[in-house]
């Protein structure tokens, strides 16, 4: 298959420059061990880590509101509104695809609300608040096979869930809002 010369000139110009940038930086000097390792550990010092209790304890509240409002986004957008519509009802026009989704939905929801509740276990306030809702998250588990049969229980479970789940964290200072996730994290699981 031929190349087209305009691809070759642009790749032939930018090895140029690539290679007569790396003769051009070098100082004919050997470089010591103790340069190398400061270079190496700048990726590392990058990532902003909490030092504080007040620091984990924000960013424990933080990551909880991320999680929980994605799961409160993807269970409205994918299973609640869906169900409210008619979607799961048999001979529903689009189904199999509503029933597709909130499967995929349910999942999603599952995870984040257990990544929301690990993610509480950093603020006190916060995990105490959600201790209660251990078991109901739990019990989540299973749901998802149950949108699939058409059971519209499960509907009511996942939304009863996720509403005791924003009461909690509004309650530790930590309101929860409603976040739809995009197709690709809703297939990937968060």
């Amino acid at each position: 298959m031929p190349v087209p010369i305009r691809r070759l000139f642009v790749a032939l110009t930018l090895s140029t420059t690539l290679l007569a940038g790396t003769t051009a930086c070098g100082t004919g000097e050997k470089t010591s061990t103790k340069d190398t390792a400061a270079v190496q550990a700048v990726p590392a010092a990058a990532t902003p880590k909490p030092t504080t209790s007040a620091e984990r304890q924000k960013f424990a509240k933080t990551r909880f509101v991320t999680n929980a409002g994605l799961a409160a986004g993807a269970t409205y957008q994918w299973i609640v509104k869906p169900w409210k519509a008619g979607k799961f009802k048999k001979g529903a026009h689009g189904r199999k695809r509503a029933l597709v989704k909130a499967a995929l939905a349910g999942a999603f929801t599952y995870n984040r609300l257990k990544a929301a509740e690990r993610n509480a276990q950093g603020d006190p306030t916060l995990a105490k608040a959600l201790a209660p809702l251990s078991s109901g998250i739990d019990g989540l588990k299973n749901l998802p096979s149950k949108l699939r049969s058409g059971d519209d229980s499960a509907v009511s479970s996942f939304n009863d869930t996720i509403n005791k789940v924003k009461g909690a964290g509004a309650g530790a200072g930590a309101p929860v809002k409603d976040k739809v996730p995009s197709a690709s994290q809703l297939t990937s699981g968060g």
